[in-house]
């Protein structure tokens, strides 16, 4: 399972805002271990679920020792990433539609292969992240299981 996962974005207190009321009952705090300017966004879950949010180009780098990884940012300019997640969410479908619209931030439903939905949402319109509802989270767990996935493989990767 995960704890938590690092993102960067060209705003990451407002981004780590939505993720913490996607959440459900989040918070954020500033978060300057890093990097300057770094906010976490906490699911106030059983799990401490977190998303660390970096300023955007934040580049993670080891750090000679024991010493904790640092952050440096390199270069600040809009760009895609295949990094994206899948995130559990208390809200309804509407409600994360409208959160998405209130942003300016692209959003829909998707269904995965016919096995599970998802809200495909766009931070900042350029960083993907798949909410899930309850009902999403339950047609997840009940798909995506390793004997499933493999008899799905076997039967053709899907397209």
């Amino acid at each position: 399972m995960l704890f938590h996962l690092s993102i960067d974005a060209g705003d990451p207190q407002r981004v780590a805002a939505v993720l913490a009321e996607l959440f459900g009952d989040g918070a954020i705090t500033p978060f300057p271990p890093v990097a300057e300017g770094s906010w976490l966004a906490m699911a106030g879950d059983d799990r401490n679920t977190m998303v660390e949010v970096y300023p955007r180009g934040t580049e993670l780098h080891e750090a000679a020792g024991g010493d904790d990884a640092i952050g440096i940012i390199r270069d600040a300019s809009p760009r895609r990433s295949a990094t994206h997640f899948a995130m559990a969410s208390r809200l309804t479908q509407e409600a994360i539609l409208a959160i998405a619209a209130r942003e300016g931030w692209p959003a829909k439903y998707c269904n995965r292969g016919g096995m599970f939905g998802v809200i495909e949402l766009w931070i900042e319109g350029d960083r993907m992240v798949e909410v899930l509802t309850a009902e999403m989270q339950a047609e997840y767990l009940a798909a995506m299981t390793v004997p499933n996935w493999q008899a799905v493989l076997a039967a053709g990767a899907p397209a």
